[in-house]
Formats: structure tokens, C-alpha cells, sequence
């Protein structure tokens, strides 16, 4: 059992990265699953697949390298708000990863998003991650 089922999502990645793994798998949740969603849509992974199994499913996902270097496409990716500590900005106190290079995301009212959706629509929330 995971008090903290987030973190637990980002450090697999991280961890998979670090060790230069091409496919990753995480038990799926919906917050989780829009998560992966972001980090496709900006580039940050190459692919990946909602397995739907009796109680929970998984995620697999196959994480982005460059071609000829191999560096990863995810550099640094940073839990910011935790259940000890969440972390709650309004719109004008949204934060800017590497001056607007990375992206932050940020569950609003609206669902999850990155800072840059929730800056255009002017909304705040809570900031669950930084990715750069």
C-alpha cells in the first residue's frame, strides 16, 4: 500500500530513465492516466498503452531517448506537492519551469493541466509536478 501513489508514478519514471529502460509499467489511475496524457502531448515520452485489467490496469509506457546521444527526453522530473505539503498557487503565482522550457502540472478545477493551459485560462490549482 501506497500513502502516496503520485510520487510513487514519478519515481518509476525516474528511476526507469536512470537506468535507460524503454518501457515502463505503472498500476493506472485516472489522475495518473491524464498525467501520461501531458507528458505525451509535450514530447516527454514516445508512446503509451492503458492495459484495462479486472481491478485496477496498468500503464505502460515507452519512455523517449535521442537517437544518436540517447539522452532521455526527461531530464529532471520533480514531485512539488505533497500529502504533508500540498503546494497551491493562484493564476498570477503560477510557476515557469526553466523560464517556460519544462512544464508544471497543475490540477484546477478544471482537471489536469500544464501551467501554460492554466495561465491562458486563468485559473489556479494545486501544482503536483515539475518536468524539464
Amino acid at each position: 500500500m501506497y500513502t502516496d501513489t503520485i510520487a510513487d508514478y514519478l519515481t518509476r519514471i525516474r528511476n526507469a530513465v536512470s537506468a535507460k529502460h524503454k518501457v515502463v509499467e505503472i498500476p493506472a489511475s485516472k489522475m495518473k492516466k491524464r498525467m501520461t496524457e501531458i507528458l505525451f502531448d509535450k514530447g516527454y515520452i514516445l508512446s503509451y498503452k492503458f492495459v484495462d485489467e479486472k481491478i485496477q490496469g496498468k500503464i505502460k509506457i515507452a519512455l523517449k531517448y535521442h537517437p544518436v546521444s540517447k539522452t532521455p527526453a526527461i531530464k529532471k522530473i520533480d514531485r512539488v506537492s505533497k500529502p504533508g505539503l500540498r503546494k497551491y498557487v493562484n493564476s498570477e503565482n503560477l510557476p515557469r519551469v526553466l523560464n517556460g522550457l519544462g512544464i508544471a502540472i497543475i490540477s484546477t478545477s478544471a482537471g489536469l493541466m500544464t501551467d501554460k493551459e492554466a495561465r491562458a485560462q486563468k485559473i489556479g490549482g494545486e501544482v503536483i509536478c515539475y518536468v524539464y
